[in-house]
């Protein structure tokens, strides 16, 4: 008999909240069902963050049921307040259109749009062009504010100024549902624990309004084993762009995680068996170390494909485990215009490894923080150089830190 979903998503550790536990896995193992996970197109890349809700998509689309990809480019011209304590920036049409468009590509590497396998809409074709007064007399009546008011969602931004604007977040996220289940049949939402109350507000409308059953379900959050978000790294988020975050910089995150948080991240980004996932978080010493390498080979393959995911591994040997070829490591390529009387600051080098953003930051680091090394000999003297010649062959590594490589050779 063919395991039920609900079960594989709760072994493995997504679920956290659903508004019919019973009932929706009766029917997720009776049915085929359409859902749909939102998507803010508030930056051209989905980060790490987004990892999950996707993880938690392909499960469902490989059991059988029918995604959808709602694209919010509506909702973004509002922003979610959900965890915020500020208003979001507004964005324009332009922004939020190119940004979805980048959101559909990475997408793709997970869920199958072949054949109607999988749906993908914009809320902005139903959002954009809504009247005020007949959507607060179709939708609006439904909602009460106390209740809104209760609402996690609204609690952090409530003592700082909610505005009205952002209120009705919880509204449109709500009408997205309903709108999807009147064209598609879509009875499902599900996505983050933090849009708990919203995805609920949707399942709620649909039952008063088509006096038919929704259902809401919510997904653990990516957190270490103390309750922090996952994801952020020196640079910022853990971008799924290449571009962003490269390829070796997402292994190396992988490779570098907490001792316990490897069984947690094995089971909700990998497709790894569980008993598998058990048996590696259970590792210990140099085992667990093993155990970080399999999570960062398999997820950079997910992500960005087996070629970087062989690159990023080779790099990392080269670095830590002895190995001698360099070529995979990531590599500036320097111009002759780029050295200034046949040589160049290793500031300079710094702040094109992208270590820093500027030549000030780069002399706290230098004197401070005494974090910079080249080809292992730490930099003590800010206004250090290097000449041309110590760019050929191999090249140079400035490190920063322990973790930190980037190798600079002259083309």
């Amino acid at each position: 008999m063919k395991q039920n979903v609900y079960d594989v998503l709760e072994e493995r550790g997504f679920i956290k909240q659903c508004s019919h536990p019973e009932e929706l896995k009766k029917l997720l193992g009776e049915e085929k069902v359409t859902f749909y996970i939102g998507f803010d197109p508030t930056a051209d890349s989905l980060h790490i963050g987004h990892y999950v809700a996707l993880m938690s998509m392909a499960h469902m689309q490989r059991a059988g049921h029918r995604p959808i990809v709602l694209l919010g480019g509506g909702t973004a011209m509002i922003g979610d307040p959900s965890g915020k304590t500020d208003m979001r920036r507004m964005m324009t049409n332009e922004e939020i259109d190119h940004n979805a468009s980048c959101f559909q590509k990475q997408m793709e590497r997970l869920i199958d749009f072949s054949d109607g396998k999988a749906l993908i809409y914009n809320n902005a074709d139903w959002i954009r062009g809504l009247n005020f007064l007949d959507f607060m007399r179709e939708i609006g009546v439904h909602f009460s504010v106390n209740t809104m008011l209760r609402a996690e969602c609204y609690k952090q931004r409530r003592e700082r100024g909610l505005t009205f604007f952002e209120m009705g977040y919880m509204l449109m996220q709500s009408y997205d549902f309903l709108m999807l289940n009147r064209k598609t049949g879509c009875i499902l939402e599900m996505g983050g624990d933090d849009q708990w109350s919203n995805i609920l507000g949707g399942a709620d409308l649909i039952r008063r309004i088509e006096r038919k059953p929704a259902y809401a379900l919510t997904t653990s959050l990516l957190t270490t084993s103390e309750g922090k978000k996952m994801g952020k790294t020196e640079k910022g988020a853990l971008w799924l762009d290449p571009a962003k975050t490269s390829p070796y910089e997402f292994y190396q995150y992988w490779r570098n995680v907490e001792d316990q948080d490897v069984e947690n991240c094995l089971a909700l980004l990998t497709f790894l068996p569980m008993d598998e996932v058990r048996r590696l978080g259970s590792l210990k010493d140099s085992g667990i170390n093993e155990a970080k390498k399999i999570l960062a080979y398999t997820l950079t393959e997910q992500v960005h494909g087996k070629e970087e995911a062989d690159k990023a591994q080779k790099a990392a040997e080269a670095l830590f485990g002895g190995g001698s070829d360099k070529s995979t490591i990531p590599t500036v390529v320097l111009t002759p215009d780029q050295l200034k009387d046949g040589s160049i600051l290793v500031k300079d080098l710094m702040i094109l490894a992208k270590y820093v953003p500027s030549r000030s930051m780069a002399h706290t680091m230098i004197l401070k923080d005494r974090c910079i090394f080249v080809d292992d000999e730490q930099v003590t003297d800010e206004w250090m150089s290097l000449s041309a010649d110590r760019f050929a062959g191999e090249g140079v590594i400035v490190r920063k830190g322990k973790k930190s490589f980037c190798r600079f050779k002259i083309d």
